[in-house]
């Protein structure tokens, strides 16, 4: 079994603490006994939750935060190098661990389950862990969304299995050593980090090359990306490969997808049996991660039937078409939805559920470099959509760049026949929407960013 803390991570500081990465990893150390403490430039619910555990938690970045024992200090790829605290540690010596080492150690000594791929990563993770614990196994997992709550992202489990979202975008996924792998598709983004498929692939197949031996690597048959990436590590046979979707090779075939209203029912055939279970979220995509979550637990010994009707019990995650409620028999819907293939899955899943009602979009682009990349593919998205209003990019890390704006994805849209209009004042969407929207419809808030904040503003003016 893995250590109560591992070495020299016993006080540590972690700088963007709140972040869904970082906030896992903190609450897991709390948990197994170490002595938390962090800063984050605003106040959470999440900050709240890792007090409550016993961690302290800074508002805003300040020297002055970091404890004069503090063993290590914690960062993600986001962290600026003029960070104060971060400076800090270099003056006084401090070891600076980043984010996927310090996830990594936390891993040693159980049973990882890896969860990789451009799109669906936080959706399958959560239901591994779910289901599993719905099993009675007591597994560990580090989520990159809450599943019920804020600082639900993570655990720390009596059990011997990790499940972790193993993220691509700065390939820091190459720091874990998995016992079973999933690779759900492969696709280009992170423009910052990535300049071209060929490298895609290349840090996908490193990642590959981290299954220990004797592991199983669970990849996509469906998805162009997968199969080429399958192509590529097929030489490698001191691991297994199981394939899983609708194509016909498939070793873990999909035979039906049937949605039931915001759910769906899937049939699958394994080891020349079929199977029936439930998913409780809408959409092919969706369903298509539960039998890559269902394959995983297989490959480490689960039994099939017990798997299947656990992940009945999976009943979502924040912000993976999340119902945020209804006023006025309009329902609004929250998705974390932000590359075009996602936003296509999320506005067909919807479709789907909507039963000839129209859908209504709030879209906030996520990235400059993104919206530069796949600008035009974002606004073809849209066109799935009865409406869509378009509001400023998001930058969170990134610095502007020049020429680079919504109107990149609102003329796309309109060449597409989306109905579309910007907005810059995210303030006057609320008013915006009561204005689109009628009994019956479906409003979607569509986004990585702070779109988010905006579903229970439009629930209060549809109120109203």
């Amino acid at each position: 079994m893995a250590p109560a803390v591992p070495t020299t991570m016993d006080r540590p500081h972690f700088i963007g603490i709140g972040g869904a990465g970082m906030s896992g990893i903190a609450k897991i150390l709390a948990q197994r006994g170490a002595a938390v403490a962090g800063s984050d430039a605003k106040e959470s619910a999440t900050a709240g939750a890792l007090r409550e555990l016993g961690a302290t938690v800074h508002i805003g970045h300040a020297a002055g935060h970091l404890a004069e024992d503090a063993s290590c200090v914690v960062v993600s790829s986001a962290i600026r190098a003029d960070n104060p605290e971060l400076a800090a540690a270099a003056e006084r010596g401090i070891p600076v661990v980043h984010r996927s080492d310090a996830l990594a150690r936390l891993m040693d000594g159980l049973r990882p389950i890896a969860v990789a791929g451009t799109h669906g990563k936080t959706t399958t993770t959560s239901m591994l862990a779910v289901s599993l614990d719905a099993l009675g196994l007591d597994p560990s997992y580090a989520i990159g969304g809450d599943l019920d709550g804020p600082g639900s992202n993570a655990r720390h489990g009596g059990g011997e299995i990790f499940v972790a979202e193993a993220d691509e975008s700065d390939r820091s996924f190459h720091k874990y050593a998995p016992e079973v792998a999933i690779i759900l598709n492969v696709e280009l983004d992170h423009h910052a980090n990535y300049a071209s498929m060929d490298e895609i692939y290349e840090s996908f197949e490193t990642f590959v090359g981290r299954i220990r031996p004797g592991g199983t690597l669970v990849v996509s048959a469906d998805q162009a990306g997968a199969r080429e990436l399958t192509a590529r590590v097929s030489g490698r046979h001191d691991i297994e490969i199981v394939t899983y979707g609708e194509a016909e090779d498939a070793d873990v075939r999909v035979l039906k997808v049937t949605p039931r209203g915001l759910a769906s029912e899937v049939t699958i055939l394994l080891n020349g049996k079929m199977l029936t279970f439930a998913v409780s979220v809408p959409g092919r995509h969706y369903a298509l991660n539960a039998v890559a979550a269902l394959a995983a637990g297989v490959a480490l010994g689960i039994p099939a039937h017990n798997l299947a009707s656990a992940l009945g019990k999976y009943t979502g995650v924040k912000r993976r078409l999340q119902l945020k409620g209804e006023a006025n028999g309009v329902q609004v819907i929250d998705s974390y939805a932000h590359h075009p293939t996602e936003m296509t899955a999320d506005l067909e899943a919807i479709r789907g559920a909507a039963a000839g009602s129209r859908v209504l979009v709030v879209f906030q682009p996520h990235l400059f470099s993104r919206t530069q990349e796949l600008g035009t593919e974002m606004g073809q998205s849209l066109a799935l959509a009865d409406g869509s209003v378009v509001l400023d990019i998001y930058p969170a890390r990134e610095d502007p760049i020049p020429g680079i704006t919504s109107a990149l994805i609102i003329d796309a849209a309109g060449k597409a026949g989306a109905d579309v209009r910007a907005e810059h004042d995210m303030a006057a969407v609320p008013d915006v929407i009561a204005g689109m929207a009628r009994p019956g419809d479906l409003v979607l808030t569509m986004g990585a960013g702070d779109v988010t904040d905006l579903g229970p503003k439009i629930l209060a003016r549809l109120e109203n």
